[in-house]
């Protein structure tokens, strides 16, 4: 497994010392994962607004049906 190095300031390095029973590799690491998937959620929703954007609207009247029909007689 690859390696990531943290830096904090000293203050934090003695309060993280005190509370020793806490495994700080695992919160960082689950941090990053909490931060990974909201990214991809903030893409996914990104890229629905940009789809919603880019949908071309019919004129006022049209339907499919009609459109089906006419095409299928232009055979």
């Amino acid at each position: 497994m690859p390696v990531v190095t943290v830096r904090v300031d000293e203050e934090t390095k003695r309060r993280m010392e005190r509370l020793s029973h806490i495994n700080w590799s695992g919160v960082i690491r689950e941090a990053i994962h909490r931060v990974l998937e909201g990214e991809g959620f903030r893409n996914l929703a990104k890229a629905v607004l940009l789809n919603e954007r880019s949908l071309i609207r019919p004129k006022a009247g049209w339907r499919g049906v009609d459109e089906i029909r006419r095409w299928r007689g232009r055979r």
